[in-house]
């Protein structure tokens, strides 16, 4: 892909609002074809190893575990080395998709050990470039670099629905606010709103950005609330705090490498740390008042914040090459990140999984699967 990184360093602030219309039967489109990747579990992790390594740095200021947060490394290989893109999201039912250039591999935690499958997408689809679940986590939208978006049901692993979406450039970003609208960000700056009962997908277009745009949850703008400029490079990394709804925090790339903190509200700043790298991914723990940040050169670290101090209580280390994706587990412990070093790491970081609500244990029920031990 010859474009590495956004030019907008603007972020926006629209006003929501809802339209419905009438539902239509979505036309089923099955493919044969099927492919898996390698992966490795480690737990405990063998001596030496990367995630031997991934332990928390003596800066921190909280008990945490002193035993790995890294619990497996897949050994994805074709991820695409692209700023803008969006190529990791987890599920509602406790799967996590992983888009690799022209497959999407799921992967499931059953028990222990992880299952992993592969979407029977074909190389004429062309590179996958966003992945977003649906509300109800069986659902699968995936973006592509041909401006296409898909939809798949992933407990009969069939396409139900291709159309495109109005953009001239890849989708880079894919949002859900509810179970019927999926808003679409692409590299024209464009963003769209599509409304998937319907035949004529396209119910709203919005031009308001100069280059690059990116879709965030619940958005369905209808005019500019605020206008954030302090930001001096490309950004990548934004997330609204689960615990305050005002609160909004944005990462900056490599020339900015600050997170910044908004009221959305005011539209004032509210705090700007300099983390000494571009921020790829940002996320609030949803259960405790800290925020994860994902970085680039030189340590391609994971770093946790307290909130609202932002002072720095752990150092996750392990990848050799900037950390573009997070997703968090949906009993709000675990985290997945993805590097340009072609791995993708899940991590404890948030809290004791077994202490968590137990997600679907058979995800994979109703198709062939290959185990990750």
């Amino acid at each position: 892909m010859a474009t590495n990184s956004l030019t907008l360093v603007t972020i926006f602030i629209f006003a929501m609002a809802l339209c419905t219309t009438l539902p239509f039967d979505a036309v089923r489109v099955p493919l044969a074809v099927s492919r898996c990747i390698d992966c490795v579990y480690c737990t405990p992790p063998p001596p030496g190893s990367c995630c031997s390594k991934c332990c928390a740095s003596p800066i921190q200021t909280k008990t945490i575990a002193q035993s790995p947060y890294c619990e497996i490394t897949l050994n994805a290989t074709d991820i695409l080395e692209c700023f803008p893109l969006n190529l990791l999201d987890w599920g509602r039912t406790g799967v996590l998709s992983i888009a690799l250039n022209d497959i999407v591999v799921l992967c499931s935690d059953s028990d222990g050990f992880y299952d992993s499958v592969a979407l029977p997408t074909t190389l004429e689809d062309g590179p996958i470039t966003s992945v977003s679940w649906q509300p109800d986590g069986h659902i699968l939208a995936i973006g592509l670099m041909n401006s296409i978006v898909q939809l798949w049901d992933t407990s009969t692993m069939t396409r139900i629905s291709t159309w495109s979406v109005g953009h001239r450039f890849a989708v880079s970003s894919l949002a859900w606010n509810n179970s019927h609208i999926l808003t679409t960000g692409a590299l024209d700056g464009k963003i769209v709103n599509n409304d998937v009962r319907v035949r004529t997908h396209i119910v709203s277009t919005y031009s308001g950005h100069t280059h690059k745009s990116a879709a965030s949850s619940n958005s369905r703008p209808t005019r500019w609330l605020h206008k954030f400029e302090e930001h001096t490079a490309p950004i990548k990394a934004l997330a609204w705090c689960p615990f305050q709804r005002n609160l909004l925090a944005s990462g900056g790339g490599e020339g900015d490498q600050c997170i910044k903190m908004w009221n959305t509200h005011t539209g004032a700043q509210l705090n700007s740390v300099d983390t000494g790298s571009e921020v790829g991914a940002l996320l609030w723990n949803e259960n405790e008042r800290e925020l994860l940040s994902s970085h680039g050169f030189s340590q391609n670290q994971l770093t946790l914040w307290k909130y609202p101090s932002m002072l720095k209580m752990a150092d996750l280390n392990g990848h050799t090459s900037k950390v573009l994706h997070m997703a968090q587990s949906p009993d709000g412990c675990k985290v997945a990140s993805a590097a340009n070093d072609g791995t993708v790491k899940i991590w404890n970081i948030f809290g004791n999984p077994a202490a968590a609500p137990k997600t679907n244990n058979e995800p994979f029920a109703n198709f062939n699967r290959s185990s990750i031990r």
